[in-house]
């Protein structure tokens, strides 16, 4: 017994090592690869154009035509079409000629119902148009959401921005109106708190009601890491909470979200950390800073390059980075700083990753993007 009960564990244990592979898409004599968190390719750099893994699969070119591969380099949809999208919710859009389609990981088409334009699935949801209004379909092609709105932005913590006219409000993957369109503007859902403009007054939406906050002429979304957002007020920035009560009042020219119970503050030419009592942690001197990583670590920035700090102040990792892109290669609005161990960073031309100590994951490259769990 014991000695299946041990085979069944290192089964166990090699399923769980290969689902839950992270790779990073890299670039090396001008071919694309990836790599994983052992810094050795897992995949050689082979193709002349690819993209980061969206679950199980990324989209890469070989020959100048598009496919889709598997996490182990292998196509799954052989390189024959113009242009292959984001792998998402079981289904890929696919480019021939002129003409796009869905498709799952066996090339079988999904019947769609007509539409003028075509957009990737989005957590089991895609966007249907029809003239000037757009709807919603899910992953059977069925139509969840007849096109009768104007735009629909992208799903967040499961509901979208959606305009209805000239006015805004929230909608749940279901089609279901979960806040009415009555708002100028309105910021993405988080579990602590929702923004929104009603003509000239910004406010959040406390239990289903706007709630305007005087003197405020700018609020930023909620995260899901503080109960405090920033907002600003007569050109100057501070925090505040669901109620919203000013928690940080608004003595900054530029903040940033708090994580790992710091935010980012700048006054001047000058940044440092506040916590969420609004008491300064670390000394503002540096000429930028980015929010903490979950792991207790932060870049920030003197003269031109950038190092990291703890949560004392401390610097950890020396000076000598960049941390932004730079390159069209590179996705905008790429996270910065640690995620899941690792941080991206380029030195001289090339780009890689270090660990907290500050150690380089296997070797430099000429790009490459953030790690990807490929198990989703």
């Amino acid at each position: 017994m014991k000695t299946i009960f041990s085979f069944a564990l290192i089964l166990l244990l090699g399923t769980f090592s290969v689902t839950a592979q992270e790779l990073a898409l890299v670039r090396d004599n001008d071919l694309f690869g990836y790599i994983n968190k052992s810094g050795e390719y897992a995949i050689q750099p082979q193709f002349e154009k690819a993209d980061s893994f969206s679950g199980k699969y990324a989209a890469a070119m070989k020959d100048k035509k598009w496919g889709l591969i598997n996490t182990t380099g292998e196509w799954v949809i052989q390189p024959q079409y113009d242009r292959v999208k984001t792998f998402n919710s079981g289904y890929v859009l696919v480019l021939t000629d002129k003409d796009w389609k869905y498709i799952n990981a066996k090339g079988e088409t999904l019947s769609t119902p007509a539409t003028d334009k075509y957009y990737d699935f989005d957590n089991g949801v895609a966007i249907i148009r029809s003239g000037e209004k757009i709807g919603l379909i899910d992953t059977n092609g069925k139509t969840i959401v007849e096109p009768k709105y104007d735009e629909i932005k992208g799903f967040n913590n499961g509901y979208a921005k959606f305009k209805n006219g000239e006015t805004w409000g929230l909608l749940s993957k279901k089609g279901e109106e979960f806040v009415p369109a009555h708002y100028n503007e309105i910021g993405d859902y988080s579990k602590n708190g929702i923004w929104a403009r009603k003509g000239e007054s910004f406010g959040l939406l406390i239990n289903g009601t706007f709630t305007p906050i005087d003197g405020v002429d700018k609020i930023w979304d909620f995260t899901n890491d503080s109960p405090l957002t920033y907002a600003r007020s007569n050109k100057m920035m501070g925090f505040i909470n669901d109620k919203g009560e000013w928690i940080i009042q608004p003595t900054y020219d530029k903040v940033r979200a708090f994580n790992a119970g710091l935010a980012p503050v700048n006054m001047g030419k000058e940044w440092g950390y506040i916590n969420e009592k609004g008491e300064k942690v670390i000394d503002i001197k540096y000429r930028d800073a980015e929010i903490f990583s979950d792991n207790g670590l932060a870049p920030v920035k003197e003269k031109k390059q950038w190092g990291f700090i703890d949560k004392t102040g401390k610097l950890v990792i020396s000076m000598e980075y960049d941390i932004s892109s730079g390159f069209g290669f590179l996705q905008s609005g790429s996270d910065k700083g640690f995620i899941d161990g690792y941080a991206r960073v380029k030195k001289d031309k090339d780009w890689g990753f270090i660990d907290k100590d500050g150690k380089v994951l296997g070797k430099w490259h000429q790009n490459a993007e953030n790690f990807v769990d490929t198990s989703k």
